[in-house]
């Protein structure tokens, strides 16, 4: 069974209403699965925030609403743009004998040599990895030792890591999740030469100013 567990209540508020929740310290949220109705529900702001800061998508969640029991997983969760306070969250009520598909988060850990020793760059590029599994079989993350990037060029895959039993990969295997590559030098030159612009049409305005420049030096030499 999980070890993150939360409380809840079915929630009257809905709509705009529930501003007036947040500023009482309620979370407003709705549960919902397949064979139930959506039921909008509130919690704590303060033990959610608490409690859920810790779990990803494929995390399981126990969800007590009322007297009911339900093993969720947490499906979105709405954030405000500033604070990034917790503004609504949707969970998933999911049936524990039917599998499920989900992405788990990949975490990284560890230190590459080929970064560490021989100047390289890691780059990522993967950081989910698509599964398919019971409730009770689903990791919370995926984690990924970074020690066998030994050389530059090195790369770790999807089909070089190590699931549990009951766990299908939808990820491609050859999908890659990480790679060491050679740190790009930046050619800083001393000096630069600027090149002198010389312009190739005059503007109209000047080039009628020339004329006239032209034609009353003229006149000045006759008269001389």
């Amino acid at each position: 069974m999980s070890e993150y567990k939360l409380n809840a209540e079915k929630r009257e508020v809905i709509g705009k209403k529930v501003k007036a929740l947040r500023r009482q310290g309620r979370l407003p949220a709705v549960l919902y699965g397949v064979g139930m109705e959506p039921l909008p529900i509130e919690l704590d702001a303060r033990e959610a925030s608490k409690v859920l800061s810790g779990v990803s998508g494929s995390t399981l969640v126990s969800l007590s609403v009322d007297k009911d029991q339900h093993q969720v997983l947490v499906r979105d969760v709405q954030r405000d743009v500033i604070r990034r306070d917790m503004m609504h969250v949707d969970f998933l009520k999911v049936a524990m004998d039917v599998t499920i598909r989900t992405e788990v988060p990949v975490d990284l850990v560890g230190e590459a040599p080929a970064v560490s020793e021989k100047g390289g760059v890691l780059v990522t590029e993967l950081t989910e990895i698509e599964i398919e599994a019971l409730p009770s079989d689903l990791p919370d993350r995926i984690t990924v030792d970074l020690k066998p990037l030994v050389e530059i060029e090195d790369t770790i895959v999807v089909g070089d890591l190590f699931f549990s039993e009951g766990v299908e990969v939808l990820t491609s295997p050859d999908e890659v999740l990480v790679r060491v590559m050679y740190q790009m030098e930046e050619e800083i030159e001393e000096e630069e030469e600027i090149e002198e612009l010389i312009p190739t049409e005059l503007e109209p305005e000047l080039v009628e100013r020339g004329r006239k420049e032209e034609v009353g030096e003229g006149e000045k030499a006759e008269e001389e």
